[in-house]
Order: structure tokens, then sequence, then C-alpha cells
């Protein structure tokens, strides 16, 4: 049985659009090599009511919650705070987590503050989620794993993830670029997937040098099924191009 997924990123700055987000586009794709199949994403400001609302909610659907952003050191790092409220635990300093940036800092001189003391707050019971980039770690409760929003910390905490995840079998899939407008494909499109239950046909609109197009992509578990749908939707497009 596939696994499934899915991600909350957290933060004002996501909705503001002072910064575009990279780490839903990252986890989709890790997850699809991995054969886990990412269900839904939301995307909540530093407030810890949406926050707790949107993660209970997603825990008790899927598999697996990856969150992102808001476990810095300042005020509004609330993201550690709003896990305990959604698993009713308190929150407190991780003795692991403590020893590990206590060192950290004093190997550089620099004063272990409170605000940095803020980074090693986890929820009762939880276990760490490895920073090799800059230390100060995640965490995991439950099915849920919460990890940073800085694009490389958060893409270093999931290689470290990943391996704990019961894989399945990759999505695979095959782009066929189509000269044909979506109103005109729809129709056949449509019958190809009815005959293919194992494969999903997506279309999406582009644009190019030689103007607007259609890009057509199969995907499927089952490689024999992909390339059946495959060559039907290749078939179908000869026969358009032949009668135009």
């Amino acid at each position: 049985m596939t696994s499934t997924a899915a991600m909350l990123a957290i933060g004002d700055e996501l909705l503001s659009g002072r910064t575009k987000d990279r780490n839903i586009a990252h986890l989709a794709e890790v997850l699809t090599m991995a054969g886990i199949d990412l269900k839904e994403v939301r995307i909540v400001g530093d407030e810890e009511p949406p926050i707790v609302e949107a993660l209970n909610a997603l825990r008790q659907r899927w598999d697996f919650v990856f969150t992102s952003g808001g476990i810095g050191p300042t005020h509004d790092d609330i993201t550690a705070d709003a896990v305990g409220s959604a698993f009713g635990l308190p929150v407190g300093p991780h003795e692991a987590a403590m020893r590990l940036m206590g060192d950290h800092y004093a190997a550089r001189n620099l004063e272990f503050t409170e605000a940095r003391r803020r980074m090693a707050r986890t929820p009762q019971g939880a276990s760490l989620i490895d920073n090799p980039v800059s230390v100060a770690p995640g965490f995991r409760i439950g099915n849920v794993f919460v990890m940073a929003g800085v694009p490389s910390v958060f893409q270093a905490m999931l290689d470290g993830v990943l391996p704990q995840l019961p894989t399945g079998v990759p999505v695979q899939s095959t782009a066929i670029p189509c000269a044909f407008a979506e109103g005109v494909i729809g129709g056949p499109l449509g019958e190809i997937a009815k005959r293919h239950p194992a494969v999903s046909i997506g279309s999406y609109p582009r644009s190019g040098g030689g103007g607007p197009y259609t890009e057509l992509v199969v995907r499927s578990r089952d490689a024999a099924a992909l390339e059946a749908a495959a060559a039907e939707v290749r078939a179908m497009l000869e026969a358009l191009e032949a009668g135009a």
C-alpha cells in the first residue's frame, strides 16, 4: 500500500509574497521518487490557532505530515508551541538539543543566548531531526516531522528523515508534446483515461517559441500501463494531425 503525506508550510512571509516557497516543490519531487504520494499542501501564517487546526486535520487524514518554518530563535517562531498544543503536550528544552547546541556555540566562543535556546525546545517525547547545515535540530512527534524553513536546511533535514519512511514504487512519467488546444483533445483524451485506470493523464497549456501548445503528461507506477496509455495518446495525436 502506498504511503501518503501532506505538507504544512508556516510563515507570514509566504502569504505576503516576501518569500517564494521552494520547499513544497522539493518535498514533492523527493517523495515522488520515494514512492510516497504527496496529497495535500497548506500554507498558514505565524498564528497558533490556524497552525493547530491545519496540523490536526492533516495528521489525521494522511500517513505523514511535514512542516517547514517557524522553529527559529525569534518571538514569531511558534511552531514548536503550536505542535505541542495540537498533540496536547507540554513544550520545553530537549536535553539532547540543549547539549548539542550548547557545545556548538561554546566551540565558537558564542553565547548560548535565551533566543538561541528557543531552538532547543520541543514537545515532550519528541525525537530530534539532525541539521547538518546549522546545527539547530528539527523534531518528530507521532507522524509529524517539523523542519526548518530555510531551503538548504529543510533539504538536509529531509535527507535524514527519508530513510525512516516506508518507501514504495516510484511514479514514472512520460511527457508528450501536443500541437492541439485542450478543447480539441479533451474528449478523446478522456476516453483514453477511462481505458487505462492505472494511469493518470495530465494536460498543461504551455507557450514557447512557436506559440501556444499543450503538454500531455502520462503517469503511472506500472511501466507497462504507462507505455500502453502513452502509445494511445500518440496515436490519437497522429490521427488528429492526419485529419487537420
